[in-house]
Formats: structure tokens, C-alpha cells, sequence
């Protein structure tokens, strides 16, 4: 039977820790056998929840003949222990398949054993993964990352999603399917995290010389504005105000439009019944094909796919 075992690192999050062990204990094979055994371990005998104290069964020996460990994320950003460290570097060394859930990532990342490979968390966390480990290819998009023995997770129910992964990897699409069912999650889920970002309007810099032109442009979406357009009303030349734009705000003119576009459209997605064609009018987009395209290309989902979502 594939083991799997959990590591309960100091202030683990309940969530995260629990979504393994439901959804592998809840396994079963075609003949009605369980699929998984589970261990919880954890460094120390008792470990710090959250709302609880956890005792766990098993210390860092349960990792060394599972076939699977799972990292839960951490509300703490303590130090990874060497006693930790060596325990995943050891098993991956012998070929375990090792996954992190939500900030998981970041205990995994500190084992080294992410260096040079792609991987996702908590998109309220990727810019802070990629910062601390630099070496980390970190995308803030997907739900999880598969590299083969090494896996990662965005957060919470991202999680479910990699653990429905990984049993279609170990037993086949028919028992993942039947583990869905009973977790009441789609086995595959349409888009990434990137629909959950909140895509903000792009700030506007207080006491900037470009607040008012930023002013404008928000207060403009539904125009069909160019370049030479933004330019004429900045009172400028087009090349001087792409180069004081990005100075300003870190992006170009039509980036900045283009993307306060699709924020006001996921408003009207969320809050109206407004056709999808009427919003793409509405935010200026001059087809809905074109206003389809970009909202895919921004939120990982089509304005259907959102609205049934958040609407």
C-alpha cells in the first residue's frame, strides 16, 4: 500500500494538514480496498495548531519509507531545523515524492530541493516565495506545479486539487474520480489561481505628476483611446510619455488601460447581469472577441467561466 506521510511543521495550518488526510483516507481502489496508509509526523511530539495543540503519532522516522510526503503550510515563518531539512533531502534522495500545500512551499524551498524548478503557493505569497528564494522559478498563477517528484500547491483548496492530482498519477482517472465525488470537487478545475487574484485597479502614485492623466484614463475606459490619445491629454510626446510612464507606475500606457479594463469588468462580471458583449463595450474594448481574449490572458478563465464563479 502507497504511504503517505504529513509533516506537521511548528504552527500548522489545520486546513492544509487535514486536506491530505481526508482525501487519501478516503481512497479506495476499484476492489474496495483503501489506496493510502497515512501517518502524521511531525519533529517533536506535540505541535503548535493554531486554535489546538497536535500530538503526532509518528517522529521523522514515518518519513523514511513513504512513498509520498506532504508539507502543510505554516503560519510561522520560523527557520527550517537541520533535523527537518536533512529528513526531506534524505528522502528525496531515495526517490520519495515530496509536496507542499499553500506556504508549505516555503519550508520545501529552504531544503534547496526547489532550486532551478518551477513552482506555485498562495498567490498573497509568491512575491515574498520569489524574494526569499530567488533560485525558485515561482508562478503565481497555476493551481499546482507538477515536476515530477517534487510538487507544489497554491492555497487552501488548491491543495484538494494536487492530492486529486497525485492519486490520478498513482491509480488512474476512475479512482480519482470517485475521490472527487466524495470530496465534492470537480477532479479538474477550470483555470488557475490567477482568477482568485484581486487584479486591483493599478495604483494611482499620490502627488504624482501623472494622478490626474491616471484619473482620467479610469474615469475614460469605455473611450477608444490610443496612445497618440493618452499623449495629446498628457500634453507630450508619445515616446516621452512611455519612458516617464513606466518611470511613474512600472508599466506602459496601454498595459495600465488594459489592465484597469479588466478590473472594471470583473466588477460588472460580479455585480450585473450585463451581457458579455455589453461589458466589453462597456470597458472599451473594441470586440468582444478581443475583450475575451485579454480577460482570459489576465485571469486564466473566460468572463463565463468567472461569472459562474464570483458572480
Amino acid at each position: 500500500m502507497h504511504t503517505v506521510a504529513v509533516l506537521a511543521l511548528d504552527r500548522v495550518i489545520p486546513f492544509d494538514l487535514s486536506t491530505p488526510l481526508e482525501v487519501f483516507s478516503r481512497t479506495r481502489l476499484p476492489d474496495g480496498r483503501p489506496g493510502y496508509r497515512i501517518r502524521v509526523c511531525a519533529e517533536r511530539p506535540e505541535i503548535d495548531a493554531g486554535a489546538f495543540t497536535l500530538r503526532a503519532p509518528w517522529g521523522l522516522d514515518g518519513l523514511r519509507d513513504a512513498d509520498t510526503i506532504v508539507v502543510p503550510g505554516t503560519a510561522a515563518a520560523d527557520p527550517l531545523s537541520p533535523a527537518v531539512r536533512e529528513a526531506l533531502r534524505t528522502a528525496a534522495g531515495n526517490g520519495t515524492r515530496i509536496a507542499s500545500i499553500c506556504s508549505g512551499t516555503f519550508p520545501l524551498a529552504a531544503t534547496g530541493l526547489l532550486d532551478g524548478l518551477r513552482a506555485t503557493t498562495h498567490w498573497t505569497a509568491a512575491a515574498a516565495l520569489a524574494r526569499a528564494h530567488p533560485e525558485v522559478d515561482v508562478d503565481p498563477d497555476v493551481l499546482y506545479v507538477d515536476n515530477g517528484r517534487i510538487l507544489t500547491s497554491a492555497g487552501a483548496a488548491a491543495g484538494l486539487d494536487l492530492c486529486l492530482h497525485m492519486i490520478r498519477r498513482d491509480y488512474g482517472s476512475a479512482v480519482a474520480a470517485h475521490a472527487a465525488r466524495l470530496s465534492v470537487m470537480p477532479l479538474e478545475r477550470e483555470g488557475g489561481q490567477a482568477q482568485f487574484i484581486v487584479h486591483d485597479y493599478p495604483p494611482v502614485p499620490r502627488g504624482s505628476a501623472f494622478e490626474p492623466l491616471l484619473t482620467w484614463l479610469r474615469e475614460n475606459l469605455a473611450r477608444d483611446l490610443s496612445l497618440a490619445d493618452i499623449a495629446a491629454y498628457a500634453g507630450m510626446s508619445t515616446r516621452t510619455l512611455i519612458r516617464r510612464f513606466r518611470e511613474q507606475t512600472g508599466s506602459t500606457p496601454l498595459q495600465w488601460l488594459h489592465r484597469a479594463r479588466v478590473r472594471q469588468a470583473q466588477h460588472l462580471l460580479e455585480t450585473t447581469e450585463h451581457s458579455v458583449e455589453r461589458i466589453a463595450a462597456q470597458v472599451g474594448f473594441g470586440s468582444p472577441t478581443a475583450f475575451r481574449d485579454r480577460f482570459k490572458r489576465t485571469t486564466g478563465v473566460s468572463p463565463h467561466a468567472y461569472r459562474r464563479t464570483f458572480g
